[in-house]
């Protein structure tokens, strides 16, 4: 009896270790800004062919209303990824989420296509005057929903003052009417597309993976140069906070992308694997390089703290450092 007891735990454990070491498999939720619909489409085709029994679910949308949609309405995702890591931290830690990796920064362009208006001469130094010209059509995206629609508030608030054009953001904003504020940044690609819109505010990495005319603009106001945060601190923008009726203000900070897993992901395991894949500079870190926007070798935590609360696979792809 002794002898069959021994044989049965041990065949116990040589299932329970091949379980451990199973290959991930399931359905894998990312929640992700829509800035990063493209390079995001291209990792799920490489981790699926790592993961085959691994079936990724993309959804995309601006940063906060995606991050909303976990925390006030209740949808299940197993990893978020937002254009701005504050939003993270801001709505998903800690009922939600437990740490927040940095891992890639971008900054603001004004794009446009061969056939917007004043096209042949629209430039680096022209370009907000061309904007206030009457009938430039021009938008930019919801700031209460998408990061880069209150990053191209502050872009234009930090342009009246490197400039030293005193009412430039006021004049700016009288000549775009409130419908050619979006709800997502992507949305507005084919509206410039189709002609209905001349100019639009975009990352630097959308336009590029969109093929689109881009301005880009002086460091002092593109916020994608954290050596000048001091100064992009300057302009504020107030978005709605997370209750009804409330508010909150953001100050300008370098544009920074976070990502985390939720404490209740369902698939914690594929999770793990993918973000191991992603924070990879030979994987996913790469392919945001490829496409216009600058990854964190090795990507970023705030704390050691945070760093210990990782999981083991990620501990290694990550540095401490604000």
């Amino acid at each position: 009896m002794d002898k069959l007891l021994g044989v049965i735990l041990g065949l116990a454990l040589i299932f329970v270790s091949s379980v451990s070491k199973a290959e991930p498999r399931g359905k894998l939720i990312i929640f992700h800004a829509g800035s990063l619909s493209v390079p995001f489409a291209k990792m799920e085709k490489e981790f699926e062919k790592m993961y085959p029994n691994v079936d990724v679910l993309r959804e995309a949308g601006g940063s906060t209303k995606m991050a909303r949609l976990i925390a006030d309405v209740g949808k299940s995702a197993d990893i978020m990824a937002s254009a701005d890591y504050k939003v993270i931290d801001n709505i998903l830690v800690p009922d939600f989420a437990t740490w927040n990796i940095r891992f890639a920064s971008n900054q603001l362009v004004l794009c446009y296509t061969k056939h917007s208006k004043y096209a042949d001469e629209i430039n680096s130094k022209n370009w907000y005057e061309i904007l206030c010209r009457k009938g430039v059509v021009w938008g930019h995206s919801d700031p209460n929903l998408d990061p880069c629609g209150y990053r191209a508030l502050m872009v234009m608030q930090l342009a009246e003052k490197f400039y030293n054009k005193p009412g430039l953001y006021q004049r700016l904003l009288g000549n775009r009417p409130i419908e050619n504020v979006r709800p997502k940044s992507v949305e507005i690609i084919s509206l410039l597309n189709t002609g209905n819109m001349d100019y639009a505010w975009e990352y630097l990495s959308v336009a590029v993976q969109h093929n689109l005319k881009y301005i880009k603009l002086d460091d002092h106001i593109n916020l994608g140069n954290y050596k000048y945060d001091s100064f992009y601190k300057q302009a504020e923008v107030k978005v709605t906070g997370k209750k009804p009726g409330t508010w909150k203000v953001k100050r300008g900070k370098s544009c920074t992308y976070g990502i985390t897993i939720l404490k209740n992901a369902a698939n914690k395991e594929a999770a793990e694997a993918f973000l191991a894949y992603m924070l990879d500079p030979k994987g996913g870190l790469k392919i945001l390089k490829e496409m216009g926007q600058p990854p964190f070798i090795p990507c970023r935590v705030a704390s050691e703290e945070m760093k210990n609360n990782l999981p083991k696979k990620l501990q290694k792809l990550v540095e401490v450092k604000n």
